[in-house]
């Protein structure tokens, strides 16, 4: 049996080194174009190239088709196209660094949580910003750590080692330290919250060891992760999204008013309120392609 895996694992090591260098060349070539054509041909190959080839589109329409039923089926396609569009541009977005943070600087900043940050901060008590995979969920710590604020986060590291390794690094360089999942990334993320620090958690992707939580109208998987720590180190918990514009470019941020301090599952429950408001409001900007709702 054990031979028999080897090869398997071989495999599936040269596939990743070869999409990993795939990926490279194509970020390579468009960063030498200028800011606007590079994010709107990285869309267009998300939305005609990868995506199909890929199966995102068709796990978009499958999840699409399963909350909105009763929608007209061209809308639900529309939809997905501007998923796909919006993961190109947020991924060469992110591998733009400080080119993406100078365009953010003209980005609006709304929300009744700016007034809490700021009572937050002039306190010394930890701060712990929540949001999903919606518009782009780095440009609100981008546009924050511009405004003098330093915010840790957490995040998963993806399959593909030869990817993630720089993809970690340009979350770095847009916003300030990450730290892998993991125990110790856990006790890193912790101790920046315990000394008063600032940190950021994506709260939407499913996690077989969750609460099973409606969203959207049916039961996924979810973590109070964020809830548990944000009660354990008393954090102010916020909200916050980067909204894309219809100009495909700039970002309104908006930060919301604070998570209530009741218990795990029922603040999960309103962090999830808050998202399903933002994907009713602009649907293209969230990650349909997540297997959000798998058993």
């Amino acid at each position: 049996m054990t031979a028999k895996r080897k090869p398997t694992t071989d495999r599936n090591r040269v596939t990743d080194w070869l999409t990993d260098r795939a990926l490279r060349a194509v970020i390579h070539s468009l960063m030498r174009l200028p800011y606007e054509q590079r994010l709107a041909r990285m869309g267009a190959i998300l939305r005609r190239v990868v995506g199909p080839v890929a199966g995102y589109r068709r796990r978009a329409l499958a999840n699409l088709a399963m909350i909105y039923p009763d929608m007209d089926p061209a809308r639900r396609r529309a939809i997905a196209d501007g998923v796909l569009d919006n993961f190109g541009r947020t991924i060469i977005e992110n591998y733009s660094g400080a080119e993406f943070g100078d365009r953010l600087q003209s980005a609006a900043v709304t929300g009744p949580g700016l007034g809490l940050l700021d009572a937050a901060v002039a306190t010394g008590r930890p701060v712990l910003f929540v949001t999903g995979h919606f518009g782009n969920h780095e440009a609100p710590r981008q546009v924050l750590t511009r405004r003098g604020h330093s915010i840790g986060g957490l995040y998963r590291p993806m399959k593909n080692s030869y990817v993630n390794s720089h993809y970690a690094a340009t979350m770095t360089d847009l916003s300030g330290p990450v730290f892998e999942q993991g125990r110790k990334g856990t006790i890193g993320f912790s101790r920046l919250l315990k000394d008063g620090g600032m940190g950021t958690l994506l709260f939407d992707v499913r996690v077989a060891a969750g609460v099973a939580l409606p969203f959207l109208g049916h039961p996924a998987l979810t973590a109070t992760s964020a809830a548990d720590i944000g009660l354990k180190f008393d954090a102010l918990i916020l909200p916050y999204f980067g909204i894309r514009q219809p100009d495909g470019v700039s970002f309104e941020i908006a930060i919301e008013d604070a998570i209530a301090h009741t218990d795990p599952v029922s603040m999960t429950q309103d962090m999830n309120a808050r998202l399903e408001a933002r994907i009713a409001a602009n649907p293209e900007q969230w990650f349909w392609v997540h297997r959000r709702w798998k058993p």
